[in-house]
């Protein structure tokens, strides 16, 4: 039976997580009812958790504006996808060994590693290599691979997790019986490191999916706008709608376009699109996310 100062640490406890909760859902609600309010409306009496009147034409707009925003949703999806099961292959493929204590130069390799979230090369020789060494600007890869390689945090979070969570006796069971050290990977490591594969997954999962940056800078208008992902389309387009904005006054024409632009609820339902999918799947992979965060965190 749990004593009074137990049972008030509790319900102390429970309310900071109720209002840690409300804090993130609040601004949810607000921002699905702001993309469903009419736009002179949102304009007239702001933000309300209800709409004052209800309107579909922000969504409306987005999707007819001849940008292709299935296809961007396709190349978003397939992007993550791809993305997060190369990602976690290398990371595995690269933390295992780095956490087996018997491995040569562990150290050395462990620091290398380390060393890459200190210091890159920088944005200009990364552009140069991929641009005119690996030829990758206007392809699918453009979006993939810079994202790819490598991130040293996930890498030294997993190693962690081995060290840790994976028992260093069944691994030295596993040698005896005759299993081949990538055997014993594939079979008894990485099952027992669901935990962790899921939070990894879900860091570069969420990366990849909100990344719009490669693809401004590796993709053209004229040559690799069919590979935008939802969040690089949703950025031009509201650039293209600030652009109006700010020239409304000099040209007529934009005046003329930018009146039947509910740009206001337009902002609201493109930060619901990129949003949404990343909502939808994360209750049902949280558990596993705070298992790995919590021991892999453990220094190994």
């Amino acid at each position: 039976m749990r004593t009074k100062d137990e049972k008030i640490f509790q319900l102390i406890g429970n309310i900071i997580m109720l209002l840690a909760a409300l804090m993130a859902i609040i601004p949810l609600i607000l921002l699905l009812s702001s993309s469903l309010t009419e736009n002179n409306a949102l304009i007239k009496y702001g933000y309300r958790f209800i709409p004052t009147v209800f309107s579909t034409e922000a969504y409306t707009y987005v999707f007819s504006t001849g940008n292709s925003v299935l296809r961007a949703y396709f190349v978003s999806f397939l992007l993550t996808a791809v993305g997060t099961v190369i990602s976690l292959i290398i990371t595995t493929m690269l933390a295992y060994p780095l956490a087996r204590q018997g491995m040569p130069f562990r150290g050395v390799l462990t620091f290398i590693v380390f060393f890459t979230m200190l210091f890159n090369g920088g944005l200009v020789p990364t552009y140069i290599n991929y641009t005119n060494v690996f030829h990758i600007k206007n392809t699918f890869w453009a979006i993939l691979i810079p994202g790819l390689l490598m991130n040293a945090y996930n890498v030294l979070l997993t190693k962690s997790y081995f060290f840790t969570g994976v028992p260093s006796e069944i691994l030295e069971a596993a040698s005896i019986d005759g299993a081949s050290e990538f055997k014993t990977f594939l079979s008894i490591a990485l099952p027992m490191a669901k935990p962790i594969i899921a939070t990894i997954g879900m860091f570069v999962g969420i990366a990849y999916w909100n990344d719009w940056s490669n693809s401004i800078i590796y993709l053209t208008p004229s040559g690799g706008n069919q590979w935008y992902s939802i969040q690089a389309l949703l950025y031009t387009m509201m650039n293209n709608i600030n652009y109006l904005s700010q020239n409304a006054q000099n040209i007529s024409a934009a005046q003329e376009g930018l009146a039947t632009i509910p740009a206001a609820s337009v902002r609201m339902a493109m930060a619901v699109m990129g949003v949404l999918p990343i909502v939808v799947i994360y209750p049902f992979i949280q558990n596993n996310f705070v298992k790995g965060i919590t021991l892999g965190g453990v220094k190994g």
